[in-house]
């Protein structure tokens, strides 16, 4: 276990600096920040003057070595835009970006899992062809679009619910969450659901796809020999053996709600890290660029590391001692 561990780690590290030199290496041909801050009528003294008190006249390995060692302590630098650190910026937009993608997680998890099982226990039935058709429907849509088609209908057309914005919030600390007022679900119902639409669709198929893969075994077969329920079959067997992988599945997507929520908090104008991280990249704001993707590889390694520690949990014929991995 601490073999394995170790390997993750030192798997963790490669990962994320290589993030972090990619992005860098990306984001260098974004535009120039200068020219945002100080405008087109800037003189060429005063733009060489902010490069150098913002370091950027600095190599690139230099500036790329300044941004690990400050990363490694927490610190990402101060935004090029706002002038605030990267840091702060961060952590006050997460808790409205993890809030949502939660939310969305679970509500892909509660709706998709029943679903998937329907479908494959009542194949031949109207309804399950009504969830297989509407999956397709969730899977070809794109998210922008299934976001504006709610807006019209339950703002626009019914007035039912908000259409953008995060609603009225609780300050716990530095956290601050909406989940525990009426105007921050009803801020939260069009978001997450245009958030969970397409994992509810996944998490669905794969369910169904690993239901009649598990169903056709021979230790199936052997429990009905026994005279065991449909019941104890369906859920004590089969079930469980069908959300190992969707476990993996789950987690990975979990760490793509944060990082692909890009789209629907732009839409929805949800205050949180996606949004911030479009606002930086139409003002060239690298460091928040930066350490937005190096946020993001974190959230993944981590997920993955406890999904796999998970698997084993659950599935016992799995051993931590493959150098492979899942």
């Amino acid at each position: 276990m601490s073999a394995f561990i170790l390997r993750r780690l030192i798997q963790a590290v490669i990962v994320m600096v290589s993030v972090a030199f990619i992005s860098f290496l990306l984001f260098q041909y974004v535009g120039d920040p200068v020219v945002f801050l100080l405008g087109q009528e800037a003189t060429p003294e005063q733009i060489r003057q902010l490069r150098a008190d913002l370091g950027l006249d600095q190599p690139f390995f230099v500036q790329f070595w300044h941004f690990l060692v400050n990363a490694a302590q927490g610190e990402f630098g101060l935004s090029l835009r706002q002038g605030a650190k990267v840091s702060r910026l961060l952590a006050e937009r997460f808790p409205a970006t993890f809030e949502l993608a939660l939310v969305a997680a679970l509500l892909a998890l509660v709706v998709g899992i029943p679903m998937g099982v329907y479908a494959a226990l009542r194949r031949g039935s109207f309804l399950s062809q009504v969830f297989m058709t509407v999956s397709l429907l969730g899977v070809s849509l794109p998210t922008f679009l299934i976001g504006i088609l709610l807006i019209l209908v339950f703002s626009v057309w019914l007035g039912w619910l908000p259409s953008f914005g995060r609603g009225e919030t609780v300050d716990f600390g530095w956290w601050s969450s909406g989940l525990f007022t009426v105007d921050g679900w009803l801020h939260m119902i069009l978001p997450a659901i245009t958030l969970a639409i397409f994992q509810l669709t996944l998490i669905m198929r794969l369910v169904r796809a690993e239901m009649l893969e598990v169903l056709r075994t021979d230790y199936i077969k052997f429990a009905r020999a026994r005279g065991l329920t449909d019941r104890a079959i369906y859920f004590g067997h089969a079930l469980k053996n069908t959300l190992v992988p969707v476990m993996t599945i789950t987690g990975l997507q979990l760490g793509g709600l944060i990082a692909f929520a890009i789209i629907t908090e732009t839409v929805f104008q949800w205050p949180g890290m996606g949004l911030l991280f479009i606002q930086a990249v139409t003002f060239a704001d690298v460091p928040v660029m930066a350490a937005y993707l190096c946020l993001i590889a974190l959230i993944f390694v981590v997920i993955n590391l406890i999904v796999d520690l998970l698997y084993a949990a659950v599935d016992p014929r799995l051993h931590l001692t493959n150098p492979g991995g899942h």
